[in-house]
Parts: structure tokens; sequence; C-alpha cells
């Protein structure tokens, strides 16, 4: 299936106040510019939010946090100062719950478990090693999987991230043996057609920073004969 391209026109829009707006980031959207100069999906919803509430002169909008280029799901935009320096405080604490999914190649031993490990960043290749001890420069890692269905070659996969490390989920599952498909950097064998990887970002759960009231928001992955499946009761 061929990537759809994210501009002002086609937001995939999941909740949006005075305070916060929530996307569902397809696969290749890049959150903040780098050094590729691709638009960024920052930029685009500021072109958004001028054109939806017909603002003058610029937008404010603040990242909380980031989604890697090849996954898709739920991310989410402060649009006010103080909604940016709470939900800051928020992840910083970990009173955020994540959610994710992933369809991975290689059954762990067990069907659910907690990992725990070490990563330490290269940012020459721009990827992340897995170690069983703390070593110089790692950090701690966390996370909580289980197996929700079993493909004839694939598994479907829920992971409950702890810890927000760079590149964790993919890095880890390599770790174990059991890589997210398309994930070339990860030890998987080959790449997907749109450039992206099976993993999503299912949902997040947070006290809105303002309001206070409790906020769930998810959102569906990719249309794609894997992804369904999930939702197939038996597939």
């Amino acid at each position: 299936m061929s990537r759809i391209v994210t501009d002002e026109h086609n937001v995939q829009l999941l909740y949006e106040d005075n305070h916060l707006i929530v996307v569902n980031k397809r696969v290749g959207d890049i959150v903040q510019g780098d050094k590729t100069n691709d638009k960024s999906l920052l930029e685009i919803l500021k072109s958004y939010i001028k054109y939806k509430h017909n603002k003058p002169g610029s937008v404010f909008l603040g990242v909380i946090h980031r989604l890697d280029r090849p996954t898709s799901g739920v991310i989410i935009f402060a649009k006010t100062s103080k909604a940016l320096k709470r939900m800051n405080l928020l992840f910083q604490e970990k009173r955020i719950h994540k959610i994710y999914w992933a369809i991975v190649k290689n059954k762990p031993i067990k069907s659910r478990d907690t990992l725990i490990h070490w990563l330490k960043k290269n940012s020459k290749t721009n990827t992340s090693k897995a170690y069983k001890k703390e070593i110089n420069n790692s950090k701690k890692a966390v996370l909580h999987y289980r197996i929700l269905k079993e493909f004839q070659t694939y598994l479907h996969m829920e992971i409950n991230l702890e810890t927000g490390r760079s590149h964790q989920i993919r890095c880890q599952l390599s770790y174990i043996g059991s890589p997210v498909k398309g994930d070339l950097k990860y030890g998987f064998h080959r790449s997907n057609k749109n450039g992206g990887i099976h993993l999503h970002a299912k949902s997040i759960e947070f006290k809105h920073p303002i309001s206070k009231k409790l906020i769930k928001i998810e959102s569906n992955p990719p249309e794609d004969v894997l992804w369904n499946k999930c939702f197939k009761k038996n597939a």
C-alpha cells in the first residue's frame, strides 16, 4: 500500500481543545524538523490550526513527545505554553499511560513479560543498542508486553511502555529475537512497501493539564492486510 503524505487538508484529528491537539500520525510523518528538511507534522499542524480557526499572526504549538518516523499513531501537541509545561511534567513523572501495538516475527519464550535493559544510543547510526547490565552512558529501559494474537508467520503484540527511550520498543523486541515487521535497522529481513514499520501508538491516557479530566484517546493503525487481521475475531 502506497504511503499517504499528510498535509493541512488531510490531518487525522483525534482530539482538540483550547490547550491540546491530538492527531493520528501517519507512517513517514516527521514530528519535528531535521536535517532532511522535509515538512514536519509540527509545521503542518500550525498551518492547519491557522486555517481552521482563521488565526492572525504566528501560531504557538509545542512538541510534547515524539514518535519515530516509520511508526504511526497517537501524538499530542500543546497549543499553549501552560499546557506544554504541564504535559512535560506529566511525562517526566510518568503519569501518562501509553499502549502500543506491534506486529513482530518469531515468538518470544514467554507470551507476556517485562523487559528491562540498558540502552545506549549511537548518534552516528541513529540506532540504540540493548545491554543486560548498565554500562557507561546507558539509560534504563522498561516495557511490558503480551501477545494478543498469533498468525501463520507473525504475532500481534501489545506493549505498555514504562520509559520512553530512543527506539526503545524496536531495540528491546529485537534483542529478544522478535523484531518488528519492516524494521531493517533492528533485524527484520526486508522493508515494508510504504517505508514504515508495523509499530503503532494505539492509545494514550492522562489527566488533562488544565481541566484535570481523565482523557483517553485511541487510534487505529493504517489499513493493511496484517493490521486488519488484528481486529478479526478468528484471524
